[in-house]
């Protein structure tokens, strides 16, 4: 059997627990009708899934190329077309209402977890307590009705720090004619010892509590109008499902160390990006910049609200850079910061 015939295999055997489909939710711009996997009925769980790929590698193509340790290896995947009635679908009110245009634009992260379509290519084997660190988005292009997309998925870069490891995974999204319209890098952490809490738990609900809060939003500069949205154990299914995984599942959540469903940290950076929208329209759909660190974890059934504070302006020529310090929190009394960080948007200089 060839390497080419193993890897194939692997992509049609293999089903990624966390994958994400699209839909629509009334007022925000989230991706949530769930897409059904076609080879969901054959696998028992995500751990049965590794220990099959361990013994695929290890006996027929050997410990050297485990997706793992191979920085720098691309996975290439065809997405499907965007057409009119699917964004229609996906989006609230006015899918052309930032495009000024005749085709309309769909939201930027419509496809934002292409990165966990294949965890078996690059994640670790030591899943109890992983956590999504840290996203990055770099907007170029507008994604826009009839487009058909294609992505190239690189592990990007591995290193430690602070007792978990991290990987970081980097996602082009392109056009036929290669444009490159979006870019994503995640950072996703891994625990390198065994957990060693009393109750079982990797993270627990008193470990926000623990953290002393980073002070945000301050200076005199113009708040954007704050989006708020409560996540409620259906809004994670619709979002993160339909497989049963730590998004979706009490008990696989509690399987992997959490107390709770553990909302996908990819929310946070969808209610940022509509925030930025909301703020900014066209000049975040094509020059638009987010760097933040997913702080605390967001547990289901919680309200959180996404803001964004004015930093600095920037002239670049005949337009300007907005820098914004962005941050997520939730709605409890400490405020608890869920994500922090920054983003920016370009417009045309008012001279």
């Amino acid at each position: 059997m060839s390497e080419g015939q193993i890897a194939r295999q692997r992509q049609q055997g293999i089903v990624h627990s966390l994958k994400l489909g699209q839909g629509r939710l009334h007022g925000h711009e989230l991706p949530l009708k769930p897409r059904p996997s076609h080879a969901q009925a054959h696998i028992k769980s995500i751990d049965a899934r590794f220990r099959e790929i361990d013994l695929v590698l290890e006996n027929l193509i050997g410990e050297r190329h485990r997706a793992v340790n191979g920085v720098g290896q691309s996975v290439e995947q065809l997405i499907e077309q965007i057409t009119e009635a699917q964004n229609r679908e996906r989006l609230l009110g006015d899918v052309d209402r930032h495009a000024g245009r005749d085709l309309p634009i769909a939201p930027p992260l419509l496809y934002h977890s292409e990165v966990y379509r294949h965890p078996e290519r690059w994640y670790l084997k030591r899943l109890v307590g992983n956590l999504h660190a840290q996203q990055e988005w770099f907007l170029f292009a507008p994604l826009r009705v009839g487009t058909r997309v294609r992505t190239r998925s690189t592990l990007a870069d591995r290193y430690r720090k602070r007792g978990r490891e991290y990987l970081v995974n980097e996602v082009d999204y392109e056009d036929e004619e290669g444009r490159l319209l979006l870019r994503g890098r995640t950072h996703q952490s891994f625990l390198i010892d065994d957990p060693e809490s009393e109750a079982g738990f990797v993270v627990d609900r008193g470990s926000a509590r623990e953290k002393p809060r980073r002070e945000v939003g301050a200076g005199s500069g113009p708040e954007l109008m704050p989006v708020e949205l409560k996540v409620d154990r259906t809004l994670c299914w619709r979002f993160s499902g339909p497989e049963r995984n730590y998004h979706t599942d009490l008990e696989q959540a509690r399987k992997f160390g959490f107390p709770e469903i553990v909302v996908q940290g990819m929310l946070s950076t969808c209610l940022l990006s509509q925030l930025m929208a909301n703020g900014f329209g066209e000049g975040w759909f094509a020059g638009g910049r987010m760097d933040v660190k997913l702080t605390n974890v967001l547990w289901a059934g919680e309200t959180v609200r996404a803001r964004g504070k004015l930093r600095e302006e920037i002239e670049l020529g005949s337009q300007r850079r907005h820098l914004l310090e962005v941050w997520v929190e939730k709605t409890n009394a400490a405020h608890t910061l869920v994500a922090v960080g920054s983003a920016s948007a370009l417009t045309r200089d008012r001279s």
